[in-house]
């Protein structure tokens, strides 16, 4: 189960939509994001059947695992914890941002910050707060 995971990682709790989640982000990251593992609750265990008891995924070299809860016990993502992301280029960030933005929130930018080029901090559709910085 952990194999794949870091010694320091990064755990997402979602309210049953960790799936999705983990497929939108992948999908953000073509050659730098990859599934490593996925475990679904089964029938007798303490969660929501079918969905994600815990999943491990790295992005850009990050470790990031993910949980589904049912909703009314999952806590709320908040912008105090967010993950920033270093993007390759110009074109990368203005794909994170769209991507990000879209039935998101923007919470800053995107703007120049010398001496980067481009910053944003955005909390996508599922909740989670990202910042984005081409240098």
């Amino acid at each position: 189960m952990f194999e794949n995971t870091k010694l320091l990682s990064t755990f997402l709790t979602f309210k049953g939509n960790a799936e999705e989640a983990m497929n939108f982000y992948v999908s953000l990251f073509p050659n730098e994001a990859k599934i490593h593992s996925v475990v679904k609750f089964e029938e007798g265990q303490n969660g929501p059947v079918g969905k994600i008891l815990n999943a491990t995924v790295e992005i850009k070299g990050h470790s990031l695992m993910f949980m589904d809860m049912e909703p009314q016990f999952a806590p709320d993502f908040s912008w105090a914890t967010s993950l920033l992301v270093v993007c390759n280029d110009e074109a990368q960030f203005d794909s994170l941002f769209n991507s990000f933005s879209k039935d998101g929130s923007i919470m800053m930018g995107p703007e120049a910050i010398p001496p980067m080029r481009k910053v944003a901090w955005i909390t996508d559709h599922f909740g989670v707060t990202w910042q984005l910085v081409w240098r």
